[in-house]
């Protein structure tokens, strides 16, 4: 058992799943056979008693319209008008007068054939053994009336049954006929009462088909006179009163069903081909074993298919681990079965999830590659180019000792100035300085312009002192002074105000750099805003200092502009009012 157990741990999810699936449509499949063969046979057991039950009826039906028959031959010899027409005839002595009585004794017998459509005819013989009739009536042979008169009389007036034969195809109901008054019960006998009865119209009429019905009483066979099937070959089964039982002659299936008369003791039975009265019935419990049969197939073959509908994902999963496992993300992100969408069940999202992964693990792998690179190049050219600034350093420092020596006051401070905004713009420390860092450079850059354009420049700073201590993205200010010189005091021959002020509002602190120029249009100012417009400069333009701004503190603050045509252009510098973070 461990063994085996064993082996299915270790089986593929789809073989896994296929197993499952099948037992499991396999217990339910048995389940419902057993349920449905137990069903059927209830089903079954009722039907057949339904069946027999149905089957009986018409064997009543048929003993109840003898019974009837019996009724009328007992109504006739009790008939007063007939006990009087006989009486009549056996005290006569004129051969006119049993003219007359004989006559009437036809009508009377008329009277009652002509409203029973069941018999053939009816016979009286009298006391002289004379025969009237009525009817359909047959010649009775000498030894047959013999017969019947012998058992009559031993009935003593009771009903007696003759059966048909090869000669009469009818059944006979026969009865003495003895005289009585409402005075006097002398019971001489006045004649015999014959009623030939037309069983097998009764039987048509009544008998329910399919089938053969078959009269017994005892073992002689009543009706019909030919039988096709010998009642003999079942007459051992015949215990009860009713019953019905299913019997096999000649490989074919028979129900039979059977009833016993208690008033005459003849035995009703009906028998009929299995198939014939069930034949329906057979074919809906083959066409449920086919449909149960066609349903488990389809089951079993959705659920191979469920199955590898789960596990192909999966295969592929594992397809893409390995070739992730080996480091080709690339391959294990581009692996076959794109065309499809991948479905968003926990399997889909699982293989979306791990292609997002590797895709992003990819891109960090290229980006760090190409980072490291770029570093490498970084510090080469840093180590490269460090020998310039010191030597340029090393230069503005000597000029600036010979200008001092030849008493050069202003070539002193223009290179002190120079050097200091040097050494500012190529420092690789802290981006973010104080604002006091950033007015020194916008100092030192005022200092050098002024020696340029004398006094056309008209620069002022206002900023109190309480704002030096807040941080600012390095290079923020000057690059804007650079715009104004250069858009609004160099086209211009004039003096050009510029101005730095500072204001305080909920949202922070506000630096505008405001000039007196020319200013834009509304066109260029809105290209200008949406950075489509490119300056004629090589510095840092507006919107790198905005989005410097915003990494530094956030999409609430970085810069704007406003200008207009004839009015000048300011640039609004938005930086928070507080140095905490």
């Amino acid at each position: 058992m461990e063994p085996r157990f064993k082996a299915f741990r270790h089986m593929r999810i789809r073989h896994k799943l296929s197993i499952v699936i099948a037992l499991i449509v396999i217990a339910a499949f048995s389940f419902t056979v057993l349920v449905q063969q137990y069903a059927f046979t209830v089903y079954d057991r009722q039907l057949h008693a339904k069946s027999s039950q149905v089957l009986n009826l018409s064997s009543a039906a048929i003993e109840s319209e003898l019974k009837r028959i019996e009724q009328l031959s007992f109504t006739m010899i009790a008939d007063v008008q007939l006990q009087k027409l006989l009486r009549s005839l056996q005290a006569s002595k004129s051969d006119y007068d049993n003219l007359v009585y004989r006559k009437e004794l036809i009508d009377l017998l008329l009277s009652y054939s002509g409203s029973e459509p069941y018999l053939y005819s009816i016979q009286l013989i009298d006391a002289l053994g004379t025969e009237s009739d009525a009817g359909n009536p047959i010649a009775i042979d000498s030894g047959k009336r013999a017969r019947i008169m012998q058992l009559s009389g031993e009935a003593q007036g009771g009903n007696v049954w003759v059966f048909p034969d090869e000669k009469d195809p009818a059944l006979i109901s026969v009865r003495d006929i003895r005289s009585y008054t409402n005075t006097v019960f002398d019971l001489r006998y006045l004649g015999t009462l014959i009623i030939r009865i037309n069983l097998d119209a009764i039987v048509r009429k009544l008998a329910v088909e399919p089938g053969e019905l078959i009269i017994l009483s005892g073992s002689d066979v009543v009706y019909p006179r030919n039988p096709t099937f010998d009642p003999s070959l079942i007459e051992n089964r015949l215990t009860k009163r009713t019953g019905y039982f299913s019997e096999t002659f000649d490989n074919e299936t028979l129900f039979v069903s059977y009833s016993r008369s208690a008033p005459t003791g003849w035995t009703y039975l009906n028998i009929t081909p299995y198939k014939q009265i069930f034949e329906r019935i057979i074919f809906i419990k083959r066409l449920v074993v086919i449909v149960f049969a066609c349903i488990f197939a389809l089951v079993i073959l959705w659920g191979i298919r469920f199955s590898r509908s789960l596990t192909r994902p999966i295969k592929d999963l594992i397809a893409r681990m390995k070739l992730a496992e080996k480091g080709n993300f690339a391959g294990a992100n581009l692996i076959a079965g794109e065309e499809t969408a991948a479905s968003m069940d926990e399997i889909g999202l699982l293989q979306r999830t791990f292609r997002l992964m590797v895709e992003r693990i990819n891109t960090l792998i290229t980006e760090n590659y190409a980072s490291r690179l770029l570093v490498k190049e970084t510090e080469f050219k840093a180590l490269q180019a460090q020998i310039n600034p010191h030597f340029l350093y090393n230069t503005l420092e000597s000029i600036n000792w010979i200008a001092k020596m030849n008493r050069q006051p202003q070539i002193s401070q223009m290179v002190e100035s120079l050097a200091l905004l040097l050494r500012y713009s190529v420092s690789l420390k802290e981006p973010i300085v104080t604002l006091a860092e950033e007015l020194e450079i916008v100092q030192s850059y005022i200092t050098i312009q002024k020696f340029r354009f004398e006094d056309r420049l008209d620069f002022s700073l206002d900023i109190p002192d309480r704002y030096h201590s807040l941080r600012i993205p390095k290079l923020s200010l000057q690059p804007l002074l650079e715009n104004a010189i250069q858009y609004a005091l160099e086209p211009s021959i004039g003096i050009c105000s510029i101005t730095v002020r500072s204001y305080e509002t909920d949202g922070g602190l506000k630096l505008t750099v405001e000039d007196n120029g020319p200013g834009m249009p509304a066109d260029t100012l809105a290209r200008l805003r949406s950075g489509k417009l490119k300056t004629n400069g090589k510095g840092i333009g507006l919107l790198n200092i905005d989005e410097r701004i915003k990494i530094s503190f956030g999409e609430q603050y970085g810069v704007q502009v406003e200008s207009r045509p004839g009015h000048g252009t300011r640039v609004i510098v938005s930086i928070p009012n507080h140095t905490e973070g």
